[in-house]
């Protein structure tokens, strides 16, 4: 990311923490455009080209009303519907074309070893991340801030691996899930180190449709393990591959966005993000 792609992708998660912040409010575009010290011809252009939708449109799937919208319209919730109609009723889900394969015991216990590690760096929509794929299947996708960092953080989950950093198959079908034509992508495998349970979250997660939300309540209903909603927020928390898990689709049953590994802001801009494209959808 260059130093000015830097600067415009900060002025954007400034802008989106205000309209977080002020929603009920409806500032102007002029009064946010003032508070990271665009003009609001700049702002509007730059917002649109970094998000795909003006500043206004955004605000709309932004605030927190939008989230007690989706969980609250008289039936089961936006989650149990797409479950139960196997989520034939929503256009271009990358659901679709996600599936885990869980590492062998030996894998696991060995932390990776005999395993060779293909990693590179590539843009988002969202910021910078790193991407790391097996032979078998993506192993870890997560934002980042410094690639030294972000780097560490992969070897320390396969600490006897061999790396390489390359871009491979694998990690370009999975880069496509932020496109918007998605005819050249095929199914995304996804090759992860985590216990059983852990995985069943993991594939739980992937039943939650793009622009759509849940609970942790509700992820522990769908497992069978109603009480269990300490577990598999702890689950969801160690999820290893950034957006492919949408674990950004998970709030609080307030209402609130809740936490995020790679913070709330970012969180918050992904669900708006996806709310905006699937309206236009």
């Amino acid at each position: 990311m260059t130093p000015q792609e830097e600067l415009n992708y900060n002025r954007i998660a400034e802008a989106i923490q205000y309209i977080k912040a002020h929603f009920k409010e409806q500032p102007s575009l002029e009064h946010i455009a003032e508070q990271v010290h665009l003009s609001p011809f700049h702002f509007q252009r730059l917002f649109t080209d970094w998000a795909g939708v003006s500043p206004k449109k955004f605000m709309q799937y932004l605030s927190i009303e939008y989230a007690k919208r989706l969980l609250n319209k008289g039936r089961p919730t936006l989650f149990d519907t797409a479950y139960q109609t196997g989520l034939s009723g929503t256009s271009r889900l990358h659901d679709l074309f996600i599936n885990i394969e869980g590492m062998t015991p030996g894998e696991y216990k060995n932390k990776g070893e005999n395993l060779r590690i293909n990693y590179s760096f590539a843009e988002s929509p969202f910021g910078q991340i790193i991407v790391a794929s097996t032979p078998k299947g993506i192993c870890h996708m997560a934002f980042l801030n410094n690639k030294e960092e972000a780097f560490y953080t992969l070897k320390s989950r396969f600490p006897n691996a061999e790396y390489h950093q390359m871009v491979d198959k694998i990690q370009q079908n999975a880069l496509f899930i932020f496109r918007e034509d998605w005819s050249k992508g095929n199914q995304i495998k996804l090759h992860l180190k985590g216990t059983p349970f852990q995985l069943k979250v993991w594939e739980t997660l992937l039943k939650i449709p793009k622009g759509n939300l849940s609970t942790y309540g509700a992820v522990a209903k769908k497992i069978d393990m109603p009480k269990a909603s300490r577990a598999i927020g702890t689950a969801i928390g160690n999820n290893p591959v950034a957006y492919l898990i949408p674990c950004h689709r998970v709030i609080q049953s307030t209402g609130n966005t809740g936490g995020y590994m790679w913070g709330s802001t970012r969180k918050s801009a992904i669900i708006g993000w996806e709310a905006a494209k699937t309206n236009v959808e």
